[in-house]
């Protein structure tokens, strides 16, 4: 590297030291930022519109119940035509364990735009605020003439309005979340009738209460303060992560302009603070990337605006990586970077396994346990028999009947066990005798498998256990 590209490094690294001052709102000021039109807040509709499926998924229906149905007291989940039980958690474990590396994917490539575009607190605070904007101003200057004015009828009725339609979505929020655990319908109806379990309305009012406050009052602190995951995203971004960025290169030194005035002296800033007065979470993107920042892009789409005004080009707040911005240097391509991988094969191996278990999701669950005591016992014909305690959970919608019989031991017979029915979701456990004539046992330990046929039907369930007879001597 020469001198002149030393130069050049450092002087850019210079105009950044000079911008860069960090300032964290701690509560102290209320943030109502104004809004504005632009692609990414078209993408952040677009994102919040997710959430729709979190207040309508409860009353989809399926085969005449509810499609997606997570009953806990019946220890299953029902997913239209499949019903996971607590033997398949695992898949569940996987799901999760996908997602969290989809997250970490997502920050070491672009940052926080799961918190600008799809969490929850995000979300239900953006609805709250325009909500507020509506009817007491969206902008600062005419939210703080409004709240400053005197009390009148007109400031009393709006505020009530505000604070009504805040607790109606707060309580849609909290009955939404209980429809998932049981029939959606059904519960609307307990609700109304006061028929539904205590626990129901208790889990309500902590969704009500936690929505009203988090999304109505506390808004960005709960990403500052109490968020975790927005703690350990620092730690995920790398000098090719992208972001929302200001060009401090180009846009200092930062002055206002007046119609027909040279700027030829000035940067491309003109100052006008549009960028932190649309910041969801009031932080100034010009003093650099900060704690606050969720990557929502909306001081890109308010920053652009004022350069198309102003006869600039776009791009002086732009998503950058740190190389770019203060080297001069492009990022790595993502095929270059190594942690993309490692995050892949970590998905890919959770989707395997997910696809593995849906495929191979068994009807039921088949269990033998041998009975310890005794092994066995010598009968007075002389024959020796095992006891065994055999356990059929049926995980389908539908009763089933199973026929038992056994293989891999030559004159084995099946006692007590010879059908069963077992209702859905069910867990029958039934004893069953296994009696073999002494001269068949040639060993203390042989193998034996219970085979089970379910009628009027192709499927046949079967375990590997074993038999035991007295040491050959």
């Amino acid at each position: 590297m020469n001198e002149e590209t030393n130069k050049t490094i450092d002087n850019v690294d210079d105009i950044y030291e000079e911008v860069a001052e960090w300032h964290i709102n701690v509560g102290g000021i209320k943030i109502v930022a104004k809004r504005l039109a632009g692609r990414f807040r078209t993408l952040k509709w677009l994102g919040m519109s997710i959430w729709s499926l979190f207040f309508l998924g409860p009353y989809l229906r399926w085969n005449d119940s509810q499609a997606i149905l997570f009953d806990l007291p019946n220890r299953q989940f029902n997913i239209f035509n499949i019903v996971i039980y607590p033997q398949d958690i695992w898949m569940l474990s996987l799901t999760l364990l996908f997602f969290a590396i989809l997250l970490a994917v997502v920050t070491s490539v672009a940052g926080r735009v799961f918190c600008g575009f799809f969490c929850f607190q995000t979300v239900w605070t953006d609805i709250f605020t325009f909500i507020e904007g509506k009817i007491e101003g969206n902008t600062p200057q005419k939210a703080m003439k409004f709240n400053n004015a005197p009390w009148t009828t007109n400031k009393l009725s709006r505020k009530v309005l505000k604070h009504t339609l805040w607790l109606l979505i707060a309580l849609l929020t909290g009955i939404s979340f209980v429809a998932w655990f049981t029939d959606a319908f059904q519960l609307w109806k307990d609700l109304f009738t006061f028929q539904a379990p205590l626990f129901a309305y208790i889990i309500i009012a902590a969704f009500v209460g936690g929505t009203y406050v988090f999304a109505g009052f506390m808004r960005e602190q709960m990403c500052f303060w109490l968020c975790p995951y927005a703690r350990l995203q620092g730690v995920m971004y790398d000098q090719d992560t992208i972001l929302p960025s200001y060009d401090a290169e180009r846009g200092e030194p930062r002055g206002r302009i007046r119609k027909g005035q040279e700027q030829s002296s000035k940067g491309s800033c003109v100052d006008c603070n549009v960028c932190v007065a649309v910041c969801p979470t009031g932080i100034d993107i010009r003093k650099g990337q900060q704690e606050g920042c969720i990557t929502c892009g909306l001081c890109i789409d308010a920053c652009d605006s004022i350069m198309d005004k102003v006869n600039q080009p776009r791009g002086l707040i732009r998503y950058a990586s740190y190389k770019e911005l203060h080297h001069n240097a492009k990022s790595i391509p993502l095929y270059k970077r190594f942690r993309i991988y490692v995050y892949g094969l970590i998905m890919l191996g959770a989707l395997s396994g997910i696809a593995y278990g849906f495929l191979n999701l068994s009807p039921t669950e088949f269990k033998v346990v041998h009975e310890r005591q005794p092994l066995f016992v010598r009968l007075s014909d002389g024959s020796i028999q095992n006891k065994y305690t055999v356990k059929v959970l049926n995980k389908t919608k539908n009763p089933i009947t199973i026929n038992f019989y056994i293989e891999g031991l030559e004159g084995a017979e099946l006692h007590e066990l010879t059908e069963m029915t077992v209702e859905p979701g069910e867990v029958i456990p039934v004893t069953a005798l296994v009696k073999v004539p002494e001269n068949k046992v040639t060993s203390d330990l042989v193998p034996i498998i219970f085979k089970g046929k379910v009628a009027d039907s192709d499927l046949t369930v079967e375990y590997k256990s074993m038999f035991m007879g007295p040491k050959a001597k």
